[in-house]
């Protein structure tokens, strides 16, 4: 029986993989938990899609995740504080130093 799984199952697979199983484990258990669904035509096909819609969102995201990362990567922050001798400071930088 081939099913497609809606979710992960420990020792079968990840969710949207196509595998077979017996049929007593996929009609008994699989099915009626809500963790497969049947791999028929159709549901290949949604199967499909959804998770090419969810990849190409994957790349927009990582993209703009890039873009701001590289924006605060050439951000140079001077934050005044006093230093002893060494070049240790004093206390800690605080919030509203941040914010100035």
């Amino acid at each position: 029986m081939e099913i497609i799984l809606k979710d992960d199952v420990k020792g079968l697979g990840y969710k949207n993989d196509i595998v077979t199983v017996k049929s007593g484990y996929g009609r008994n258990f699989l099915l009626p938990q809500g963790l497969a669904m049947l791999a028929d035509k159709t549901n290949k096909k949604i199967t499909a899609e959804n998770v090419r819609q969810a990849a190409h969102k994957a790349d927009k995201i990582k993209g703009d995740a890039q873009a701001i990362a590289d924006q605060i990567g050439g951000m140079v922050l001077d934050i005044p504080a006093k230093v002893g001798e060494s070049g240790k400071i004093f206390g800690r930088v605080t919030t509203l130093q941040l914010a100035d």
